[in-house]
């Protein structure tokens, strides 16, 4: 299992240093902006160098081929129907919309859209699997997954 540091970038974002299991590490930098900037320490000459800047957007199209929603490996086959139509989206919470200061449950979430939000984001804190008693509040950003039918009733039901 590789580890991981976080730390704080005043004024910049988040840190995250990586060692993998085969000894290589990786910096990444989360900018406030939604850039990130990937970063490799190279042994020989003990110095890091950045390695590529992604946009907020493409670094989650990355996320999606790394994380394997674009490609199964040979060896996962066996999931591949389960994550076939499979879809991640993330979703801004906004003042205006009506499903604001309402709860998972209140609002049937998964029962009337057959989605399901698998995090909620808000400020710099992330709760997984947020249950059915948590309160969406403007400015949270939701993490959703299902297919795009039942991903587009949910976003439906928040408006």
């Amino acid at each position: 299992m590789s580890i991981v540091r976080e730390s704080d970038l005043i004024g910049i974002g988040k840190k995250f240093q990586i060692e993998t299991e085969a000894g290589d590490n990786m910096v990444v930098v989360i900018h406030d902006d939604g850039r990130r900037e990937l970063y490799r320490h190279d042994e020989e000459d003990n110095e890091t160098h950045c390695v590529m800047t992604l946009s907020d957007e493409e670094s989650r199209q990355v996320a999606g081929i790394i994380g394997g929603l674009s490609y199964k490996p040979k060896a996962l086959e066996t999931i591949e129907v389960a994550l076939d139509d499979l879809r991640i989206e993330w979703y801004k919470v906004e003042a205006s919309n009506d499903g604001v200061n309402k709860s998972i449950g209140e609002l049937g979430v998964r029962q009337k859209t057959g989605a399901s939000i698998i995090a909620a984001i808000k400020d710099s804190e992330t709760k997984i699997n947020p249950g059915p008693d948590y309160i969406i509040e403007p400015g949270d950003t939701l993490v959703i997954a299902g297919k795009a039918k039942n991903i587009k009733l949910l976003k439906e039901l928040l408006v």
